[in-house]
């Protein structure tokens, strides 16, 4: 199985209980999508395993207590705490308008409103508090936050993002 064809769904916090019961922590805008989810892909030493799932039930928003199928002990539950959980790609519902995943975007051409193409999206840095696009343009990178303000339409069928960047911000890197 190749991990680029797979989506971060959240982490494996903690154990839960005595009988391998853990908590998973879904970093997920709209968690509705995954309250039936039966299976689950755990990243351990670099594999990604499939588990399937035997309960889950959410404690809140983005949490839930969760019993695998084959884990029994705490022993063999405490070896997955702090394992990343993944799915398919396949399973991620279809966005439209200017909703986008991160790896939707990755080669689409960037315009902007002022200076036409500016490049080529490379990827989403999505660590901290600001999310940035990193593009690629004549050998350098530039870089934009990802906001409503600055993205302007996806053209998923001609993979085009237009973007109005602020001003005098893309004049750094031109």
């Amino acid at each position: 199985m190749d991990k680029k064809d797979f989506y971060f769904l959240g982490k494996v916090i903690k154990t839960s209980g005595y009988k391998g019961s853990l908590v998973f922590f879904f970093d997920v805008d709209d968690i509705e999508p995954y309250k039936e989810l039966e299976a689950v892909f755990i990243d351990v030493s670099n594999e990604l395993i499939p588990f399937a799932i035997h309960t889950l039930q959410f404690r809140n928003s983005n949490s839930a207590f969760v019993k695998l199928e084959d884990i029994n002990s705490d022993e063999e539950a405490s070896a997955l705490t702090g394992c990343e959980l993944y799915l398919p790609v396949s399973f991620l519902p279809p966005l439209t308008g200017n909703k986008f995943y991160y790896h939707e975007i990755i080669g689409y051409e960037v315009i902007d409103e002022k200076h036409g193409k500016i490049g080529t999206m490379q990827l989403v840095i999505d660590q901290g508090p600001q999310d940035i696009m990193s593009i690629s343009f004549k050998g350098k990178e530039i870089l934009l936050p990802v906001t409503d303000d600055i993205i302007q339409r996806v053209d998923r069928d001609n993979k085009i993002l237009y973007v109005s960047a602020p001003e005098g911000l893309l004049e750094i890197y031109l």
